[in-house]
C-alpha cells in the first residue's frame, strides 16, 4: 500500500470519537497504528459460525463484546481473548473466528471502551498515554468477568474456561488467571512480565506467579527488546516456587522470533513460530480441561 494509499484512510478512521466508537462494529477493521497490513494476514470465515457483536453493561458504559462460536451449539468450551493495545480490530476477531472452527465460544471483550478508540490513534505512543493508561487493572477484570457471565448464559461451559491474550493482553491474561478459580487454563503471549506499578496498576505476572489459579503457558520471542529473556527466567523461577498451578505452567522461549510474532497482520510475524505457538495453546488448553 502506497503512502497516497495510507492517508486516503486517514479521514475516514482518524476523527471517530468515543460516541463513534461504540456505533461501530467491533473488529470490523484494523487500527491505524497498524496500517499497512502485512500480505500473509489471515482471514477465517464465517460458513458453519454464529458471530456478531452484543453490548454489555458495565460501570458507566455499554461494552462491545465481539463472539464467535458453532451456530447451534451449546454448552462450548469457552475462551476469552484479550486484545493488544490496539483493542478488538480484525486481527483478534479472526482469532476468535479461529477457535470457533474448532468447536469453542470464543469472545473478546472492548476493555478500552471507556478511554477511546485505540483503532483511531495513529501511534503507540498515543494509544499508551491517552487509552492503555486510563485503563485500570480492577476495571479490566471485573469487565472480563462481565464477558464470561454472558458467555455462561449464550452457550458456554462454565466448566470449561480458558483464557488467552496477546501483549497487553498477554499481562492480563496472568492477572486473570490469579482472580479468577474458575479458569482452567490459561495462554499469553508476549505479555510483559516486569515494570513500574501504582494506584491503577498494583501488580504485574512477576507478583503473582506463584497464585495462579489454572496452569498458564507463555510464549515469548528470544529476540523481544521489550520482554528480555532474563524476566522471562525470573517468572520461571517465580513459577516453580508457587502452588500447584504455577508448578504446573510452562514458559516457552523462541529464540529467531521477536515481539508480536503471532500477529500475522504485521511485519514481526514469524510464521514458523506462529503456528508452533498456536499448535502449543490448542494442546494447552486440551490437556488442562478446557477443550
Amino acid at each position: 500500500m502506497s503512502q497516497a494509499d495510507l492517508d486516503s484512510l486517514v479521514p475516514e478512521v482518524a476523527p471517530r470519537n468515543r460516541r463513534d466508537f461504540l456505533k461501530t462494529a467491533v473488529g470490523s477493521a484494523f487500527a491505524l497504528a497498524v496500517l499497512p497490513v502485512a500480505a500473509e494476514t489471515i482471514t477465517t470465515d464465517t460458513q458453519g459460525l454464529d458471530v456478531g457483536e452484543v453490548m454489555l453493561d458495565v460501570p458507566g458504559i455499554k461494552m462491545p463484546v465481539y463472539y464467535a462460536k458453532p451456530a447451534g451449539k451449546t454448552h462450548l468450551p469457552t475462551i476469552i481473548v484479550v486484545s493488544e493495545i490496539f483493542g478488538v480490530h480484525q486481527h483478534i476477531a479472526d482469532i476468535c473466528r479461529r477457535f470457533a472452527k474448532l468447536g469453542y465460544l470464543a469472545l473478546a471483550p472492548e476493555l478500552f471502551a471507556r478511554a477511546g478508540d485505540p483503532q483511531s490513534l495513529g501511534t503507540i505512543a498515543e494509544i499508551q498515554s491517552q487509552i492503555v493508561a486510563k485503563t485500570p487493572d480492577q476495571q479490566v477484570l471485573t469487565d472480563i468477568d462481565a464477558t464470561v457471565k454472558w458467555a455462561m448464559a449464550n452457550g458456554g461451559d462454565e466448566k470449561r474456561l480458558g483464557i488467552t491474550g496477546f501483549c497487553w493482553g498477554g499481562r492480563i491474561t496472568w492477572l486473570y488467571d490469579a482472580y479468577n478459580p474458575n479458569v482452567k487454563a490459561a495462554v499469553a503471549w508476549y505479555g510483559r512480565i516486569v515494570g513500574d506499578t501504582n494506584a491503577s496498576f498494583p501488580r504485574n505476572p512477576i507478583d503473582i506467579a506463584g497464585q495462579l489459579h489454572a496452569p498458564l503457558l507463555g510464549m515469548y520471542g528470544g529476540k523481544d527488546t521489550g520482554i528480555p529473556v532474563a524476566s522471562v527466567e525470573q517468572a520461571r523461577a517465580a513459577l516453580a516456587k508457587g502452588n500447584a498451578a504455577s508448578k504446573a505452567s510452562e514458559l516457552v522461549v523462541f529464540p529467531n522470533s521477536g515481539h508480536a510474532f503471532f500477529a500475522d497482520y504485521r511485519a514481526s510475524y514469524v510464521e514458523a513460530d506462529a503456528k508452533a505457538g498456536w499448535a502449543k495453546a490448542l494442546e494447552w488448553f486440551r490437556n488442562h480441561g478446557v477443550a
